[in-house]
């Protein structure tokens, strides 16, 4: 039976980690300016990524846990791979060269203990075609179908054609951030839960709105976002279980506490916690947030 959540969740410790050059262009949530010291930040993070990976374990999360590579500054967000609940997993193209490199022999040969790797689409990243995992595709697991706003990071092509192979129905939207430009990631905008959905429709073309209200609708509760709440990573939420099957929503401290009284009536309903922990320095330089940090293992 296909779940739309698990207990288990692999992170990454990260090595490293500041504002990443190569990706800033298509993120406009990361903070311009300079950076401050990289090994004020690194430890920053480090004690962010830490503190957060032990509320999730105080909550019953089961954490599998890498040590990040010197070499990617954004190896904490582990977004270039997904698994399956058929034991399969898969890899993705990543536009920026540094994040290549995340895609780690080690972790991948790990993996492969569990999952049958079936399809890695990294070549495509030689012809500039980009689609990165389930940033780029939010599933709705149990219905099949997969979520995505275009963007330099989800390339409709490609996009149209896993969808067609993997027999999901595609929802595709156009995007437009606070910059005017398109959200560079999909669930920067929404996620699924097993019977809520948090998505924000302001920041979607008219065009595209209607059609995927009625999607979002039929088989799941909505909870509208605001534009502003998408520049506090509200967006950016993943449920979870804990080992007897309850279900847990996950964000930072900073969308949770960005969140009206109305919008957390309706989580507590389908909820029986938010985990949320402090993530300013991951926020701030990595334009992503909790979501970003978490990748599913089913």
């Amino acid at each position: 039976m296909v779940s739309q959540s698990t207990n288990h969740i692999l992170m990454i410790k990260p090595a490293i980690f500041y504002k990443n050059s190569q990706t800033i262009e298509s993120n406009h949530y990361q903070i311009e300016g300079e950076n401050e010291d990289i090994k004020i930040i690194t430890i920053k993070a480090i004690k962010e990524f830490n503190d957060f990976k032990l509320e999730l374990e105080s909550n019953g999360i089961n954490i599998l846990c890498f040590e990040g590579s010197k070499q990617c500054p954004d190896h904490i967000f582990p977004n270039w791979f997904t698994t399956f609940s058929d034991k399969t997993m898969q890899i993705f193209s990543m536009l920026a060269p540094n994040r290549r490199t995340e895609k780690t022999p080690e972790i991948i040969s790990y993996l492969q203990k569990d999952y049958d790797l079936t399809h890695n689409y990294s070549s495509f990243e030689d012809k500039d075609i980009f689609l990165e995992g389930t940033s780029s595709m939010v599933f709705d697991r149990v219905n099949r179908i997969v979520y995505a706003g275009l963007s330099p990071r989800t390339n409709q092509n490609l996009l149209t054609e896993w969808c067609k192979e993997h027999s999901y129905e595609l929802v595709k939207v156009q995007t437009e951030s606070h910059t005017g430009a398109p959200i560079y990631h999909t669930d920067v905008f929404m996620f699924v839960g097993t019977d809520v959905i948090g998505i924000c429709y302001e920041v979607i073309k008219s065009e595209y709105r209607e059609l995927l209200k009625e999607k979002v609708s039929k088989y799941h509760t909505v909870m509208e976002i605001s534009k502003e709440q998408i520049l506090d990573f509200c967006g950016n939420a993943l449920e979870a279980k804990d080992k007897e099957g309850n279900l847990y929503l996950i964000m930072s401290s900073r969308a949770h506490d960005a969140l009206n009284h109305d919008q957390l009536n309706i989580l507590n309903t389908f909820y029986k916690k938010i985990i949320h922990s402090d993530l300013p320095t991951i926020e701030k330089y990595g334009g992503g947030s909790a979501r970003c940090m978490l990748s599913e293992l089913f």
